[in-house]
């Protein structure tokens, strides 16, 4: 599947290596016509409100909503999760309102409080860095997981969103959530070989 990342700010880079491996193309995402033989996107974490300021300088958020409402696949994580929702709160602030959540931005704590962990249901790993808290889901949306009781990944049509990192911790079971495996890739169960990474180096801002 050809996956367009957005690459505006952020860690969109992890992103793509993790979709590489799956044998998925990816383009990175700088300018609308990046997206034109896009059949999927990727909003990564980073900095919420300098992506949506970057969105409207590089005239991206109307093609990138677009693509979301056409029903591409679609994976936000972080700062992407917060990018989509409906309502931003604690502080509140604009975003695109594709998905139907409201979140608290940073609400897990700021960089030095970021963390890892494992989820209550698919028992993956999780990273969190200065993570958003879903503080409400819409009708139409699926929670898929959840931390301490609390959800954190969620599916709506054909969007995932999570509140956490995937693409930092060597599993690819959300990528796969949102995006189905690669061609050539039918052991779904396979981890990616993505090295390691140390909490206390990634920044994400």
């Amino acid at each position: 599947m050809r996956i367009g990342v957005l690459a505006l700010q952020g860690d969109f880079t992890a992103h793509a290596r993790a979709l590489e491996v799956l044998g998925h193309d990816v383009r990175l995402v700088r300018r609308p016509s990046d997206l034109d033989l896009a059949e999927g996107i990727v909003l990564p974490g980073g900095e919420s409100t300098t992506q949506l300021r970057l969105l409207a300088s590089s005239r991206l958020a109307a093609p990138v909503a677009r693509l979301v409402r056409d029903g591409a696949p679609v994976l936000a994580t972080c700062a992407g999760l917060i990018l989509l929702a409906r309502t931003v709160v604690e502080p509140a602030q604009a975003s695109l309102g594709l998905l139907d959540v409201t979140v608290a931005r940073n609400a897990w704590g700021r960089q030095l409080d970021s963390f890892e962990g494992a989820s209550d249901r698919l028992r993956i790993p999780l990273v969190f860095i200065r993570a958003p808290r879903i503080r409400e889901v819409g009708a139409e949306v699926e929670v898929l997981d959840t931390f301490a009781g609390e959800p954190i990944l969620v599916r709506q049509g054909a969007i995932v969103a999570a509140t956490f990192h995937p693409e930092l911790t060597g599993d690819a079971t959300v990528a796969r959530m949102a995006f189905g495996p690669a061609i050539g890739d039918a052991r779904v169960d396979r981890p990616l070989e993505l090295g390691t990474h140390r909490l206390d180096r990634v920044v994400v801002a």
